[in-house]
């Protein structure tokens, strides 16, 4: 079973401030809707709550240590050993890992693929992506790049990292 982490960052791996998104690109929605459609995500308690509801058509897992239950639609887990355990249960051939930071850098050990969208732009925030190591864990194999248009305010690229075995 394939581990992903998809991700949007900016040039300088910001992915966020104030548990928000710092752009709207509806292009990269669409890749997300897309690559994510009924496969289970896993993401943390506050990109969770920063959503406000389950993302239809996937598998809901959100990671906590908090008591809480979110309702029949959403699984919970207390790490990412649990999680990913739990995403494995429904034998899809790919797991998704959406965020945030902190379950990014959870995963990272565990994950074969990364589904970037690079935003190109330097921005402020609180919230990065960590550092991919491209000398010992991966390779960046595919990459499709896209100017600003009417609906999308940054230049971005989609990029496919593999885990180098």
């Amino acid at each position: 079973m394939i581990i992903s982490i998809i991700v949007a960052a900016s040039d300088n791996n910001v992915i966020g401030k104030d548990n928000q998104l710092l752009w709207h690109l509806p292009a990269d929605m669409k890749f997300f809707k897309n690559s994510t459609w009924a496969l289970p995500i896993i993401m943390g308690r506050k990109t969770f709550e920063s959503l406000g509801k389950p993302l239809m058509g996937r598998v809901n897992i959100v990671m906590t240590r908090q008591n809480v239950n979110y309702g029949e639609d959403v699984i919970v887990a207390s790490d990412i050993e649990e999680a990913l355990k739990k995403a494995q249960s429904f034998k899809t051939n790919e797991i998704f890992i959406i965020g945030g930071g902190e379950v990014y850098k959870q995963a990272f050990p565990f994950c074969n693929r990364i589904y970037m969208t690079r935003v190109h732009t330097v921005i402020e925030g609180d919230t990065y992506f960590p550092e991919i190591n491209t000398k010992d864990d991966f390779s960046l194999i595919k990459t499709n790049s896209f100017a600003k248009d009417d609906k999308n305010p940054y230049d971005y690229t989609f990029e496919l990292w593999e885990r180098l075995l």
